[in-house]
């Protein structure tokens, strides 16, 4: 798990075309409810040490949050294969990232 917003994102064909399992965190450092989370995000990420976790700084404009359609921070989407398996918005308990993780490790 990282813990830096990348102002750079990858284009959504790159994250399409990834084959291993994926999270992306669209968020912004200065956003309140999106610090407010990192511990739960910390705890839920913990027995998933080698899972590739992308913190990305969204906003107006990022066309990668866009065309997930990103509406509210921290949201958490869960991909495989390119495809989305769950997704997260402004988790208020671990249970709701660790079902999403366990859904992701399932493959299903």
């Amino acid at each position: 798990m990282t813990d830096l917003y990348q102002d750079i994102a990858p284009t959504r064909a790159e994250v399409d075309a990834m084959a291993d399992a994926l999270v992306l965190e669209f968020g912004a450092p200065w956003c309140g409810h999106c610090q407010g989370a990192q511990p739960l995000i910390r705890q839920a990420f913990t027995p998933y040490p080698s899972l590739r976790h992308l913190k990305i700084e969204d906003g107006r404009g990022k066309p990668l949050g866009r065309s997930f359609q990103v509406k509210l921070w921290p949201t958490l989407i869960f991909l495989k294969h390119g495809k989305e398996l769950a997704r997260v918005v402004r988790p208020a308990e671990v249970e709701e990232l660790t079902s999403a993780l366990a859904l992701l490790a399932a493959g299903n």
